[in-house]
């Protein structure tokens, strides 16, 4: 669970670049959901793995909040279109 949720977020990430891209800004309306649900793919990797082996549960699940507040922050700042 946790190498997938850290891919999960890397994929996330690089979704979030691409969409600072001025006019892609409408990108974050489907990273958003789809950092949410890596988000959750590490709380559960967390909650069912040992704690010396939870480490890149706990990094997908920082990269995904990380991609999911500024998805919020670059929605908010473009009102939501761009």
């Amino acid at each position: 669970m946790g190498l997938i949720s850290l891919l999960w977020g890397v994929v996330a990430m690089v979704w979030m670049v691409i969409a600072l891209i001025p006019l892609l800004g409408w990108g974050n309306w489907f990273l958003i959901p789809f950092a949410t649900i890596g988000a959750i793919i590490a709380a559960i990797g967390i909650a069912v793995t040992r704690s010396e082996n939870r480490g890149r549960a706990k990094a997908g699940l920082v990269l995904n909040g990380i991609v999911i507040i500024v998805g919020i922050v670059r929605l908010s700042l473009g009102g939501g279109i761009i």
